[in-house]
């Protein structure tokens, strides 16, 4: 991965932006609001690579129709499902700190906890593509057993994803354990 989105977004400030850090009361304010850009573009990155692992998971689908393993077409579809699930909570969740007034503020300090969930989920996203690339292999080499094998661990590892997620939520709604 790139430079550290945080640092980037730091950079990318413009000299208004700048100027606002030294005048009082906007410090904080300008800081915050950088890291929830920050947390906005990790997300729309993460649903995007869902997405991208999603339409793998529809070529899979494709294949297995096309071989005749309709018996396994119901698994992939619900696989399918929860991409789409995730695709959508992950994008348009709320982000968390949103100003001076806002219901829920995440501090600083839980906002960089959020972008460990997020790495987190990024080496989730990894695996889960390499799990959709060994279930085209065992499609293509019409080995039923390592199927599900691939199947079961797409579904664990979206599963963790969620699990993941859902943490990183918690920690945006202050009722993590």
């Amino acid at each position: 991965m790139p430079a550290d989105i945080r640092e980037r977004v730091s950079e990318d400030q413009g000299i208004l932006k700048k100027i606002q850090m030294f005048i009082p009361g906007f410090r904080g304010y300008r800081k915050r609001e950088d890291l929830r850009d920050a947390d906005k573009m990790l997300r729309q990155q993460l649903a995007q690579k869902l997405g991208m692992q999603r339409k793998g998971l529809e070529e899979c689908r494709s294949l297995l129709a096309q071989g005749g393993a309709y018996k396994d077409l119901d698994s992939v579809g619900g696989l399918i499902n929860n991409f789409k699930k995730l695709e959508g909570l992950v994008a348009h969740t709320d982000g968390g700190y949103s100003g001076f007034a806002a219901d829920i503020q995440v501090k600083e300090d839980e906002m960089n906890r959020l972008y460990e969930y997020d790495a987190g989920m990024i080496d989730h996203i990894g695996a889960i593509a390499s799990s959709i690339d060994s279930l085209k292999s065992s499609i293509m080499a019409a080995d039923e057993a390592t199927m599900h094998k691939d199947i079961m661990n797409i579904k664990a590892r979206i599963n963790a994803f969620e699990d993941n997620f859902t943490r990183r939520m918690n920690v945006i709604q202050g009722t993590e354990v």
